[in-house]
């Protein structure tokens, strides 16, 4: 039986990389959906439009966006609505314009989609092309579309029963000179990298990352990427307890006064 697969990003539904993502999912399946946000959502993260009406608009066959919504909002209106009653084995995020790297991951509305289809009971998996923004600020994406599907489908064969949705990253290089995957951990950075950045306006600024922390971890995901040219998989865990610490805390005995 074919896989349902749902596509979501969070640069909106018209973006090229959504187009990119629908290549790869028709090389896997015939029975692709696409929720989208209707405009660009970039850096929404895992944000719920609680408390105001969203509307569907339909743009063809298993085509729909979410007017105002982010990518978290489209992903629970096609599993639990939109897709019939039938929900997606495989939800699809991306393919982002740049890439999603370590703690960035904990803002990237790519990743949220990809983290919402799992905890909805699909496989999510995430998916970003690189950039060097030193050299453009358009995307090439020669290497998501030539090994995207591969990629979906190494991580079909080696995934096991773990609570976990995917990130994957494909490298600024030529297609040709790719080394292959990489399975590397997330790279947590010393502090966040998200600072005030002021803008030429007069009292208005931006959020921004003017700098990359440091130092890096040389077998995580930012460095890895950086340095080589393989495709870097990290699997994240849904369950967030930290359990090291929750022992501690049950061992101090807790209380208040």
């Amino acid at each position: 039986m074919a896989l349902r697969i749902l596509l979501t990003n969070d640069d909106g539904v018209d973006a090229p990389g959504l187009a990119v993502l629908a290549e790869i999912a028709h090389e896997i399946s015939d029975d692709v959906w696409i929720v989208a946000p209707d405009g660009n959502q970039s850096g929404a993260g895992h944000r719920f439009s609680f408390g105001r009406e969203l509307s569907l608009v339909e743009h063809g066959p298993r085509r729909f966006a979410v007017r105002g919504g982010s990518p978290a909002d489209c992903v629970v209106a096609g599993m639990t609505h939109i897709l019939g009653g039938k929900p997606a084995d495989l939800v699809l995020s991306g393919v982002n314009a740049g890439q999603n790297l370590g703690d960035i991951v904990n803002c990237s509305g790519t990743a949220a989609g990809a983290r919402e289809g799992a905890l909805q009971g699909a496989i999510g998996i995430a998916m970003s092309q690189s950039m060097d923004y030193e050299v453009t600020r358009t995307p090439d994406w020669s290497n998501a579309s030539r090994f995207g599907a591969e990629v979906v489908r190494a991580i079909l064969a080696a995934r096991g029963e773990e609570d976990v949705f995917y990130n994957v990253n494909f490298p600024y290089c030529r297609p040709d000179d790719v080394a292959g995957l990489s399975a590397v951990p997330q790279q947590r950075f010393s502090r966040s990298p998200i600072r005030y950045y002021p803008s030429d306006n007069e009292g208005e600024f931006f959020m921004a990352i003017p700098e990359t922390p440091l130092p890096l971890d040389p077998q995580a995901d930012f460095e890895v990427l950086r340095r080589g040219k393989s495709i870097t998989v990290t699997p994240f865990a849904l369950q967030q307890t930290h359990r090291a610490a929750l022992a501690r805390l049950v061992e101090s005995g807790l209380k208040l006064g």
